[in-house]
């Protein structure tokens, strides 16, 4: 059986353009309005959606997305606002909960991964859990069809790349460069290696994220890659926006843009 984040690369592969995928941290600015964000972002053609789980000590994340977790966590999200985010939004688009291990660990490894199928999930991204300990999390994800989606980095040797691969499932996440997220002026030229050095181990899809932010950068990645990943970009949008229907609109306009430019570009087919 197949996830529909499969079901989507399998249809972009054969229209030959990337999947835009978009990111928004659970309860952020508020839980409801989380969620009409998300489907603006949707409606305005983001393909698949990572729901961020708030946490308090992240690794990967830059200021902005640090800002709209903590804002999440001081108005009380829980992992049970994740899971009910995930229901609010998977028929829609498919759906991934972006975490760290520990939030995991913590609910139930089997748990969650139940939990996220039920309410409509495809899977998880895991930014710090490697291969080696991911054993608990294959199991489970397998007994209940979950994507798992592992981040490689500009610094990941040819031979690790090789078992991240085959140990992924849905798409493996290409970090565009070496530090945190947010918004940046250009995408590393790393970015593009780093896709390509993954073509030669792999069949599976490779989103590019990390720094991606504007039309003209999501063309940009949309040459290579099979997914572009914007996140800092649409929390920036709402973080400045003075109402929650501005907020709305502005993202809804941004995924507008973003999957235009990506249109414009063929991947591989």
């Amino acid at each position: 059986m197949t996830t529909p984040l499969e079901d989507l690369f399998v249809k972009k592969r054969s229209e030959k353009r990337a999947a835009l995928i978009g990111y928004m941290p659970a309860g952020f600015p508020t839980q409801e309005g989380c969620i009409e964000i998300i489907k603006a972002m949707i409606a305005g053609g983001v393909d698949a959606i990572e729901i961020g789980f708030p946490y308090s000590d992240p690794v990967m994340d830059g200021p902005v997305i640090q800002a709209a977790s903590e804002q999440s966590l001081r108005q009380g999200t829980t992992a049970q606002e994740v899971m009910a985010t995930v229901a609010a939004v998977s028929d829609f688009a498919p759906t991934l909960i972006m975490t760290y291990w520990n939030p995991i660990e913590r609910y139930g490894v089997e748990n969650f991964a139940r939990d996220l199928v039920a309410n409509g999930g495809s899977g998880v991204i895991t930014p710090d859990l490697t291969v080696e300990e991911s054993d608990p999390w294959m199991q489970a994800s397998v007994e209940h069809d979950a994507n798992r989606v592992f981040v490689v980095a500009l610094s990941t040797s040819d031979e690790r790349l090789k078992k991240v691969a085959a140990n992924s499932s849905g798409f493996i996440y290409a970090a565009s460069l070496m530090g945190v997220t947010g918004v940046r002026d250009s995408v590393t030229s790393g970015a593009k290696d780093l896709v390509a050095r993954l073509r030669t181990v792999t069949e599976k899809p490779v989103a590019v994220g990390l720094g991606v932010s504007t039309p003209e950068q999501a063309r940009e990645v949309a040459q290579y890659a099979d997914g572009v990943i914007v996140g800092s970009a649409f929390i920036q949008l709402v973080q400045e926006a003075p109402t929650l229907d501005s907020a709305v609109a502005r993202v809804r306009e941004l995924a507008q843009a973003l999957s235009a430019a990506i249109a414009e570009e063929v991947v591989r087919s």
